[in-house]
């Protein structure tokens, strides 16, 4: 098929180049020029595992293309992704949507044959109904353009093989020919055994918010848990095999920690929590609103830990590394970084703050531009009196305790992702902490 992907962003850059593997045609389109001038050279302006590659690999092929101009590409494709970013609105609580409009807007004056629209954005329940109607009207083809609604469940950092080999995919549409157009445009993942849920809009909006949701809840519970843990000198870790083991449980995304971040998390929550409050479920958005704030406070429990690690040295002056930028590994997006936002907490505390991420650090350095940084690992921990880790990187699983050892004022590690091998560190000389669990 031909296929454009309107908005090329941490979404609509990974979909382009999934969907030019999977054979079709693509044509991406976004308002940055020098974006679209860089990934015309077959470079990728954010990182993605495996992602470099399929772009370089397209881009030369001719199969992927990118431009600024919107009416190339209702030329161009029978399919339009849209793909924009939804960021939290204003009041802090609800999506900002303007830029699916403003997509829409641009491209639907242009279609002036049968094709179909496909939001990918996450947005609030009753979007596709409106932008249905916007479409429609504003489009010389009018009701022979089809909107779909197929929301995206990429993991960041995972976001390619979440593209090629999904869990599941979903279409909210309300004809046979928007069917018919998901089923061909997916049809090599769909031939591979992935399910599909053909739903209502209305149900497919609400399952985006619904998933996410539930995985935050699942990491405050989880967190308020460790809580419990510390008070009692009980054994997180172990609490989440025992958890996990039962079939209606599972311990994935049960890890304790320094909370969830990121683009969609955060926003989805409390867009979700909003969308409860409109809808009258107000016990459901009680629970919602807890789970934010047990997530909201995991800074202060990190500081907390730290500052009772370092015993009878003063956080203020002390000098503390921060493993990790990034709000997950796999991924340079820094956006609502529980590890970035503990480096601030301990800045403002007074302490001297490196920080250090594998493939996070220039975007970090844009967006907190007042802390330090280094992209060596062996540098990063000079004369530091705690390493922190903020983000389970496998580059910090994997690092060597003895080595470091000897570059540290202190060998002091505070895990406040609970990832670590705390025996093997201990083994070679540091003292551990890790959130929800009994010091050894």
């Amino acid at each position: 098929m031909r296929v454009s992907v309107i908005g090329c962003g941490h979404l609509g850059i990974p979909h382009a180049a999934a969907m030019a593997e999977l054979g079709h045609a693509v044509i991406g389109v976004d308002v940055d020029q020098a974006k679209v001038d860089r990934l015309n050279a077959g470079e990728c302006p954010i990182y993605e595992a495996g992602l470099p590659e399929l772009i370089a690999r397209h881009t030369a092929s001719g199969r992927l293309r990118f431009t600024t101009d919107i009416r190339e590409a209702a030329t161009f494709a029978e399919l339009h992704f849209i793909g924009v970013g939804t960021p939290i609105d204003a009041d802090g609580r609800s999506y900002d949507t303007g830029q699916v409009y403003g997509a829409i807007r641009q491209l639907a004056p242009h279609l002036d044959r049968p094709c179909t629209i496909v939001g990918k954005s996450t947005v609030t329940v009753g979007t596709t109904s409106q932008v249905t109607a916007l479409a429609q009207r504003l489009a010389p083809a009018g009701q022979a353009v089809d909107i779909v609604w197929n929301p995206e469940f990429l993991r960041e950092g995972h976001a390619v093989e979440d593209t090629l080999r999904p869990d599941r995919i979903i279409a909210g549409l309300t004809t046979a020919e928007g069917e018919k157009a998901i089923r061909a445009v997916y049809a090599p993942i769909l031939d591979a055994g992935v399910p599909i849920f053909v739903t209502d809009p209305q149900t497919a909006e609400l399952a985006k918010g619904a998933a996410n949701t539930f995985l935050g809840l699942k990491i405050s519970y989880i967190n308020a848990v460790a809580d419990m843990c510390e008070a009692a000198g009980g054994d997180v870790s172990q609490i989440v095999d025992i958890l996990g083991i039962d079939p209606r449980i599972g311990s994935g995304g049960m890890r304790p920690g320094i909370g969830y971040g990121g683009g969609c998390l955060p926003k989805d929550i409390r867009a979700f929590t909003a969308s409860a409050r409109q809808l009258g479920a107000e016990q459901a958005a009680t629970l919602l609103l807890a789970a934010e704030k047990i997530n909201e406070s995991r800074t202060n429990i990190a500081l907390e830990l730290i500052t009772r690690s370092l015993g009878d040295r003063p956080i203020r002056g002390a000098r503390i590394t921060v493993w990790g930028a990034a709000f997950k590994p796999g991924t340079n997006d820094v956006r609502e970084s529980p590890a970035l936002a503990l480096a601030q907490a301990l800045q403002r505390a007074g302490a001297q703050v490196t920080v250090h991420d594998p493939q996070a650090v220039r975007t970090a350095m844009q967006r907190n531009p007042e802390l330090d940084y280094t992209d060596d690992l062996a540098q990063s921990v000079g004369g530091a009196h705690a390493v922190v880790l903020g983000t389970e990187w496998p580059e910090y699983q994997q690092a060597d305790p003895e080595a470091l050892r000897g570059s540290v004022a202190d060998a002091l590690m505070v895990d406040c992702r609970t990832t670590l091998d705390a025996a093997r560190w201990r083994s070679a000389g540091w003292t551990v902490h890790q959130i929800g669990r009994p010091e050894k």
